[in-house]
């Protein structure tokens, strides 16, 4: 890999070549990059000027923390633990599905007995002149409890099609989750390797006010001398250059803090703590594209795109829910039991077969029951929609089928594109670097061209430029390559982009 050269300026190089290489390094330095790590949204501030601890991440750590502490997928988890908590609630239906108690609480009357009747209180029931007593005074509390239970037998296919749907709803939210994994991984990624590329494009920025100080300082220690190459005008070219210089690095730094920023946001960590790459440079991610090329990659996502995943277990769950809605086309039969107990003060129990008092006394009704829905209109019109449904998933798997190849594929080419340019860019370092040794050479020995000397500083500084941009565009392809196969969490946590030199 390459490694940025030294560009000492030559003691004898004239003051106006100083002067204009300053102005070259400027103009070359700055060039739009296009790539500026963006923060997560609008509460990222300017870094506090006093920094508390130091984090220092590997691009596999960030990733890892992020996934720890990322709210979006606590979201997605409470969702999957909806659905596990209503899959526990279908299945738990098997077993008494209603089972309930009711109590009421009310006045009720007392009974209004003629003097001198001699019935026991067992067959008040026969003495047509004992009747209520509704008078205020005659009022008694009446309380009533009710206790019901009905346990299904045969349910037609409603029971196991709603466990099974629910069972295919928690495979949904589970895809979900893993869906958003990859969302966090990818961004942590792009994050990461834009503040890699700041950092680089800051030690740029560093060489290039060395070159800056040593022409104001050239041109003031001539000017000093008397030289008559070199007036109060060049004094001032060189000061308004000085000040572009400190408006370009504010500029540099500021988006340096920005992308911390950034990487300590998505990572949840206090305002006050310094975020660093472990990562000493921005250096190409050592991946190797599988000798099977496409179809590989295309296999690939196919077994582990979590969105296809999620479409199938929606039409699994989708399908068990038509079952569900056929089942009112067939009777369900059923055992229900019913106990229910009221008491009213001074109201004897009739103990009679035929006779009870509503207001004192006990039952039960047991048995086996059937119920049938017999609007069977209504039914298939439910069934048509469950079926409307069932297609509108199966839809959606195909649509998101032919999604998943193109996006592989898309990315496929991209990072074959990307491989490419950093490899031409890491060959133009290496030939403006032999550029720039021949012109110091030939300087040094009187044989060279000034001007050549100036152009190939300016080319060696734009290629080691276009180096990062292209090293951090092939890093961020391969990982939307990882995302497109579905396999980018997995292969972070083999720390794959870790290098051994690190």
């Amino acid at each position: 890999m390459p490694r940025i050269l030294s560009r000492p300026v030559p003691a004898s190089l004239p003051a106006a070549l100083v002067l204009l290489l300053a102005f070259a390094l400027l103009q070359t330095l700055f060039l739009p990059t296009g790539i500026v790590a963006q923060p997560l949204d609008d509460t990222v501030r300017r870094a506090p000027s006093a920094y508390g601890d130091t984090v220092r991440l590997s691009l596999s750590d960030a990733v890892q923390r992020s996934l720890d502490v990322s709210p979006e997928l606590e979201i997605e988890r409470a969702g999957r633990s909806f659905a596990e908590a209503r899959l526990g609630e279908a299945r738990q239906s098997r077993f008494l599905t209603s089972f309930s108690a009711n109590t009421a609480h009310s006045f009720a009357p007392s009974l209004d007995i003629p003097t001198g009747t001699t019935r026991p209180p067992g067959s008040y029931y026969l003495d047509p002149e004992i009747v209520n007593d509704w008078t205020v005074d005659a009022l008694q509390p009446f309380n009533r409890l009710e206790v019901r239970a009905q346990q299904p037998i045969y349910t037609a296919g409603e029971l196991g099609g709603s466990i099974r749907a629910a069972r295919h709803g928690v495979d949904v939210e589970t895809a979900s989750v893993d869906i958003k994994q990859l969302e966090v991984a990818r961004r942590t990624g792009d994050i990461y390797y834009s503040l890699l590329l700041v950092e680089a494009l800051q030690r740029l920025a560093d060489e290039t006010g060395e070159v800056v100080d040593r022409a104001k300082r050239e041109v003031q220690r001539l000017l000093d001398e008397g030289d008559e190459d070199v007036d109060q005008a060049d004094l001032f070219e060189v000061r308004l250059t000085e000040e572009e210089y400190k408006r370009r690095v504010v500029e540099i730094r500021e988006r340096l803090e920005t992308a911390r920023s950034a990487l300590r946001r998505q990572l949840f960590l206090p305002d006050d703590v310094v975020v660093e790459t472990a990562d000493r440079r921005l250096e190409p991610v050592d991946f190797q594209i599988h000798p099977d090329s496409l179809a590989y990659y295309l296999d690939l996502g196919l077994r582990n795109r979590p969105e296809l995943d999620q479409a199938e277990a929606g039409i699994k769950a989708r399908r068990a829910l038509v079952d569900v809605e056929r089942s009112d086309y067939f009777p369900k039969i059923g055992f229900q039991a019913t106990y229910a107990y009221s008491y009213t003060p001074n109201r004897p129990q009739q103990r009679s077969a035929y006779v009870g008092d509503a207001f004192n006394g006990n039952s039960t009704r047991t048995g086996f029951g059937i119920q049938m829905n017999l609007n069977f209109l209504q039914t298939r019109e439910r069934v048509e929609q469950a079926r409307a449904e069932l297609n509108e998933v199966r839809y959606q798997e195909e649509a998101a089928g032919q999604l998943v190849r193109f996006e592989i594929e898309d990315a496929f080419r991209n990072v074959i594109i990307q491989k490419t340019n950093v490899e031409s860019r890491d060959e133009s370092v290496r030939i403006t670097e032999e550029w720039l040794r021949n012109e110091q050479i030939n300087f040094d020995l009187d044989f060279g061209n000034t001007e050549n000397l100036v152009k190939a500083v300016r080319a060696n500084l734009e290629a080691e430029a276009r180096y990062f941009e292209a090293v951090k565009a092939y890093n961020t392809a391969v990982l939307k390559l990882l995302d497109a196969t579905g396999t980018l969490t997995d292969d972070l946590e083999r720390d794959i982009f870790s290098r051994s030199d690190n």
